[in-house]
This record gives structure tokens, sequence and C-alpha cells, in this order.
């Protein structure tokens, strides 16, 4: 891992995730949209991290890795929770889900990511981004 940060799982250090990508902003001189893009994907995955995997427990960690490899920016973040059933998850976008108010980052992640891989069961995602 090129860096990695833990956070309890608390809401506000949703804060320290947005340093953590304004500063790979800055060293990997991501253009405007894709800062975007890896901010918003990144934050939705440790937020789903906090609340759905750790439960909100602020004794419990978030970790979130970033490697880079020139032409591809991976940004790996890893809860304490038991993981969920990634291939079974309602689509946000059909009707009887508009209302839903969860549900949306796992989507928002594939749209804003060139590949999302969950691992340990999907306790972990790994975030891909084409940066070359």
């Amino acid at each position: 891992m090129e860096r990695e940060i833990k956070i309890n799982s608390i809401p506000e250090n949703l804060r320290e995730v947005e340093k953590l990508i304004d500063e790979i902003s800055v060293i990997y001189s991501l253009e405007s949209d894709m800062y975007g893009k890896v901010l918003i994907a990144s934050i939705e995955a440790v937020n789903n991290s906090i609340v759905h995997g750790n439960k909100s427990n602020p004794d419990k960690i978030v970790a979130i890795g970033v490697e880079n490899n020139n032409e591809k920016l991976r940004i790996i973040i890893q809860d304490e929770g038991p993981g969920f059933d990634y291939d079974h998850i309602p689509d946000p976008t059909a009707p009887e889900n508009i209302e839903n108010i969860h549900g949306r980052g796992v989507f928002l992640m594939n749209h804003l990511s060139d590949e999302v891989n969950f691992l340990d069961n999907g306790a972990g995602v790994e975030l891909i981004f084409n940066i070359a």
C-alpha cells in the first residue's frame, strides 16, 4: 500500500477520507472530473463500511488504502463487518426503490469507477480508476 489511513466508524471521519483523496489528487495530478469520481466513489464506499459493515460502532475500524501504478489508481476499503451479498443488490433506479434512502452507494461506485471488486465476502471493496 502506498498510502493507508485507518478511521473509527464515525461519520465525521469521512472528512479524513476527503483529505486523503485531496492529497492523492495533488500527487497524481488528477483532473477535476477524475477527482470528483474518485472522491464520490470512495466516500460512498467508506460510508457503507461505517454504516452497514461496522454498524456505526465507533470501536470498529475502516482501513482505506491507495495504490497507483501510473495507469490505474486503486482505492481499497476494508471494514470489520461480516460482508454482504453483493450479487443481489436491488436496483436503486427501479420504480419500487426510488424512494429508498439506502441502496445508492454501490450503484454510484459502479458508475463512477472503471472497475469495482468486492473482497472478503463484501467486507472489502476495491475501486479501480484508469488514470493514464
